[in-house]
């Protein structure tokens, strides 16, 4: 066989099944304790070693970033629907919702989050994902602007952090009505107002 051969190789039946079966383990364990979950319960969980485990994934932002790599698709088809939305105003509320749901997923998800896209290290695994997110959100703020619905100033990565913050406050327990306000606040925050007549 040779080299060339060797490189594209598909990994061992075996090690794709570890993998699967940690990336299934691993969402369980953030979904029932958070993103601090115990990556050592995970392995014993899944039925490997703690080696095996960071093998695969070497620190929990990797872990974390493939389990949310998992649960893109989902959050793909919400995408979707909010771009068929004729109102740049509308789309912009409704993007910056789906994100917080995707960001409240699981409890302690925006820190890491957070800490990502503020140090924008390039090794960090979750660097991409939030890099992808302000991409879309400055998508959405730039046409929402255009159609004079958002203050000139305001940027992708701002409404990215306040997405953060309200999954944030999210997970602490906070709902229905304290959340509204909340998103009613950072609303007029990046809302264009009227000019007098």
């Amino acid at each position: 066989m040779s080299a060339g051969e060797q490189r594209e190789r598909k990994p061992r039946a075996d090690v794709q099944r570890n993998r699967a079966t940690l990336l299934e383990t691993a969402q369980r364990h953030f979904l029932r304790h958070g993103v601090g979950t115990s990556l050592e319960a995970v392995a014993k969980e899944a039925g490997v070693g703690p080696g095996t485990l960071y093998r695969h994934f070497p620190t929990r932002e990797a872990l974390l970033a493939a389990v949310l790599q998992t649960r893109s698709k989902e959050f793909a088809v919400r995408q979707v629907a909010v771009e068929q939305l004729g109102d740049p105003a509308e789309a912009l509320e409704q993007w910056l919702r789906a994100m917080e749901e995707y960001l409240s997923a699981f409890s302690g998800l925006p820190e890491p989050l957070m800490a990502a896209a503020r140090a924008q290290e390039p090794d960090n695994p979750l660097t991409i994902p939030c890099d992808t997110l302000i991409t879309a959100t400055d998508q959405y703020v730039r046409a929402a602007q255009l159609a004079g619905h958002v203050r000139a100033s305001v940027q992708g990565y701002d409404l990215f952090l306040a997405a953060c913050s309200v999954a944030w406050i999210k997970g602490t327990g906070a709902e229905g009505e304290a959340l509204d306000r909340l998103r009613m606040l950072i609303a007029s925050g990046y809302r264009q107002q009227d000019t007098p007549a």
